[in-house]
């Protein structure tokens, strides 16, 4: 049993909250907030100790890992924190929500931070645990389409409204670009390979964060392009959707399908197309945040590497950045 000590007491640490309340092989033992009401909330609901300060946290409570769920801007600064006091007190583990940092220089200082405490840092890119995404890389790499040509993934939403408005603060969050479709950058690297160069459009200096829009195209190594959508002003709710073009076929998920169907698959016929095909459901009934978080807690109890290692996170947020670049300029950003 792994004891959890949780940063943050916001949307994302109440999820994490519940998910550890879930896993039979963690605890958690605490919560610290920079808004004491906020941290005593959360704390109460799960019947933990609120801390207001959090330092005074882990020098209470000796946990066993520590769980980075703030604003994305104060990553660097509590896992760095974190590592540094982990041999004193016996830390295992680090985990952080995504994206990994607002900037380079910190996912570096972060990423070297671990490896000198000599724990592992895991990064919370949760798309790899949905079901839906996961079946897909496996019926890409199976060779299911043959080899893939366009990608096109679309992600949005009503912008998140949290402490201060803080997703709306580019320096704090950097818009829509890394924090929302880091997600898709992330799973498409995983997917399909090195990118080497990227070429965005969308509305980030317009000042108007709800509004806020990007088209992202990728270019990996292996020549395959992928189109990548966000939207901070999708007035239907949140909705995700993604195709993936090969030359012998087509695989597509439409999150607000209808049916509510898995992902689909189309091969191409002699001289026919033949008809859309549901693939094999993955289970869906365990939340994928909560397979994320149990998944770190089994590597750190048994010694296996996590299947999100630093570098990926490190690699999200280059290609996100690069993707802003890109924007801001009009120019194609080279990785």
């Amino acid at each position: 049993m792994l004891r959890v000590a949780l940063v943050g007491a916001g949307g994302m640490a109440g999820v994490h909250a519940t998910c550890y309340s879930r896993i039979e092989n963690a605890e958690l033992v605490g919560v610290t907030d920079i808004r004491p009401e906020a941290a005593v909330s959360l704390a109460k609901k799960h019947g933990v100790k609120a801390f207001e300060d959090f330092d005074t946290m882990l020098t209470e409570l000796r946990p066993d890992v520590v769980d980075v769920c703030c604003p994305t801007a104060w990553h660097a600064e509590y896992v760095c924190r974190a590592a540094e006091r982990a041999e004193e007190l016996g830390i295992k583990g680090i985990s952080t929500e995504k994206p990994m940092a607002r900037t380079l220089e910190e996912c570096e200082r972060m990423t070297k931070a671990c490896e000198e405490a000599g724990i592992p840092l895991f990064i919370g890119q949760v798309v790899r645990f949905f079901p839906e995404y996961t079946l897909a890389k496996q019926q890409v790499e199976s060779g299911a389409i043959g080899k893939p040509a366009a990608i096109r993934t679309r992600r949005g939403g009503p912008m998140p409204r949290a402490w201060n408005d803080w997703y709306g603060d580019f320096e704090l969050s950097g818009g829509l670009i890394l924090d929302l479709i880091v997600h898709d950058f992330d799973w498409l690297r995983w997917t399909f390979g090195e990118v080497e160069r990227v070429f965005a459009r969308g509305l980030t200096d317009t000042k108007m964060p709800e509004y806020d829009y990007a088209l992202v195209i990728l270019r990996f190594k292996s020549g395959a392009i992928a189109h990548v959508e966000g939207t901070w002003n999708y007035p239907a709710g949140f909705g995700v959707n993604f195709e993936i073009a090969g030359d012998e076929g087509l695989l597509e998920y439409n999150f607000n399908q209808p049916t509510g169907a898995p992902v689909n698959k189309v091969l191409r016929g002699n001289d026919e197309t033949r008809a859309g095909v549901a693939l094999p459901e993955s289970p869906t009934g365990v939340d994928p945040y909560q397979m994320e978080l149990a998944h770190f807690i089994t590597c750190l109890e048994t010694g296996a590497t996590p299947i999100i290692t630093p570098q990926d996170g490190i690699e999200a947020v280059r290609i996100a950045l690069a993707a802003i670049e890109s924007a801001q300029t009009g120019k194609p950003v080279t990785l």
